[in-house]
């Protein structure tokens, strides 16, 4: 039997969109012999739908999109879609999260997600009533299991804490399925895809049956899905693999397939560029943008992000603004050039002398008193700022902001400033995976596309003569191991002190991560690619007072 694995691309909301992507990679499965496709969970809505799954007229219209979508594949195979249906008891929430088989013109059978995530950017638990017992789909005289995503991520064997209190892949194990199908929008994570697979597999082994499952790729708002589905035999090894971060049709022959070698290219700095540039494209594509614009600074991060966009939306729809003032380094100017030069963007130059002088002139008498060096360097980002979104509005290009993890972590950034844009790019990567990210990029191109100079110099905002990023933070190995403990590993300054770090730099540096909320509450959306983003997922309080040591 084989079974098509449609690994596509959804925009959220955009039903006749999706459904043609549906139909035409069901065309491509029936061209190369399917007897059964699968599409991703929710597929012909999106995922993450987030509220609009409030909507009964937007539920409607997707049922409406189902049936029209039935008539239309009534000649090819059959197909499992994903899509919310209304629970019609008087009892619990408004939905399931459920597949229907579209078979011979009509919306045939139904099956519904058992466990529901509610945790870091899930919360389905809002929207969807869980399913219990075993779902099982008789075709081609196969008994097939069907699951949607949560429901295999909860083997008792596989993990050491579970989530939820019953296995739905047991229970099909149990009632005679032969093979389990799995319908995914798995969000990406650098390094996540070795764990999937290697669970999928342990899954397989332990019930001695295939394992089938489908992702989508692409970017929807903060998250990026890497796509990579895969399927097991029944002792485990891997048989069949999509792309990374593309489209792909996926033949699987559950009866005489062959194992096939682990996955290439999974460095965690190949991963992370190509989850960033697959999200920032389908971020400018999907809200309707067609060139990006951001500011040059001749730093890393600056450099980093434009190569990124480069990458996403081509170096002719890029702008590159340089905004030097009288801080400003020759060598900064000069490496904000040669960025630019070796990618191929436009650039802009708008000196911020004259902006910040009208400053100076008009808050003379409030500077003369009390400390106002602060608000003198927040003042030239905000001035900076207000010419980005000046280029943005007048152009109708997306502003990409360049700050990365290690500074939103700590605020060292300025709201309305620096912080301005449509976009955070690398908002989710650690300053020294930033260096990791740009050292990787040159050695793929084969030439310096970024300078080696903005590699090897000192960070600096350039703010006031002489400084260095290094006068007000740890340096950044020391500051980036702190935060991965704290943030992702939620570990106390007591666990991390004892793992060797200076008690002090501990407490200050998590005491900077506290009073940051407030301005990552304020930020643009940034790209997830770590465990724990300051995205959907992360959801501290902003007014708080918290004991020192926790």
């Amino acid at each position: 039997m084989k079974i098509a694995l449609l690994q596509i691309n959804p925009t959220v909301g955009d039903l006749s969109g999706n459904a043609r992507l549906i139909v035409d990679a069901l065309t491509e499965a029936g061209r190369l012999g399917a007897d059964l496709a699968v599409t991703p969970e929710l597929a012909l809505v999106g995922y993450l739908p987030r509220d609009l799954l409030l909507s009964p007229g937007f539920i409607d219209a997707s049922w409406r999109a189902a049936g029209e979508l039935a008539s239309n594949v009534a000649s090819m195979p059959p197909v499992l879609v994903g899509l919310p249906e209304p629970n019609r008891s008087d009892e619990g929430r408004p939905l399931f999260n459920s597949a229907v088989l579209l078979h011979g013109g009509t919306v045939d059978q139904r099956f519904r997600k058992a466990l529901l995530p509610t945790y870091d950017v899930f919360d389905e638990d809002r929207y969807f009533e869980p399913f219990h017992g075993p779902q099982i789909l008789e075709i081609c005289g196969r008994r097939l299991g069907v699951s949607i995503c949560e429901d295999i991520w909860n083997d008792r064997d596989y993990w050491k804490r579970r989530r939820y209190h019953h296995d739905p892949i047991d229970e099909l194990a149990r009632v005679g399925a032969t093979c389990v199908i799995n319908l995914s929008a798995s969000p990406f994570t650098a390094g996540k895809h070795h764990r999937r697979e290697e669970m999928i597999g342990s899954m397989a082994r332990k019930h001695r049956v295939p394992v089938v499952y489908v992702n989508q790729f692409g970017g929807n708002d903060d998250l990026v899905f890497d796509g990579r589905s895969c399927a097991f035999d029944a002792g485990g090894a891997p048989v069949a693999r999509g792309r990374a971060f593309e489209a792909d049709v996926v033949i699987c022959d559950i009866d005489c397939a062959r194992p096939i070698a682990p996955p290439a290219d999974t460095t965690p700095e190949s991963e992370i560029w190509r989850a960033l540039v697959l999200g920032t494209r389908d971020y400018v594509r999907k809200c309707g943008f067609s060139s990006a614009v951001l500011g040059l600074s001749g730093g890393i991060d600056s450099a980093l992000t434009a190569a990124i966009a480069v990458d996403a939306v081509g170096a002719d729809r890029v702008l590159g603004v340089l905004m030097p003032s009288p801080y400003s380094s020759r060598g900064s100017i000069d490496d904000a050039s040669l960025l630019a030069a070796n990618l191929g963007v436009r650039t802009l130059t708008l000196p911020i002398e004259l902006p910040m002088r009208a400053f100076d002139e008009t808050l003379c008498e409030p500077f003369s008193t009390g400390s106002c060096e602060v608000a003198r360097e927040n003042l030239q980002a905000r001035i900076r700022g207000t010419l980005l979104m000046a280029l943005s509005n007048t152009r109708g290009a997306l502003l990409l902001t360049t700050g990365n993890k290690s500074e939103l972590s700590v605020g060292y950034c300025t709201l309305y400033g620096d912080m301005n844009g449509g976009l955070a790019v690398i908002a989710d990567v650690p300053k020294t995976m930033v260096y990791r990210i740009a050292h990787w990029r040159n050695q793929t191109a084969g030439r310096p596309l970024i300078p080696e100079s903005s590699l090897t110099k000192a960070p600096s905002a350039e703010l006031r003569p002489n400084q260095r990023d290094q006068d007000s933070l740890p340096p950044y190995d020391v500051l980036d191991d702190i935060l991965q403990r704290h943030i992702e590993q939620h570990q106390p300054a007591r666990e991390i002190v004892a793992a060797g770090f200076d008690a002090e730099t501990v407490r200050r540096v998590l005491r900077l991560v506290r009073l940051a909320e407030f301005k990552r509450k304020q930020a643009a959306p940034g790209l997830k690619v770590t465990d724990r983003a300051f995205g959907t997922g992360w959801r501290m309080p902003i007014a708080a007072r918290v004991t020192e040591g926790t």
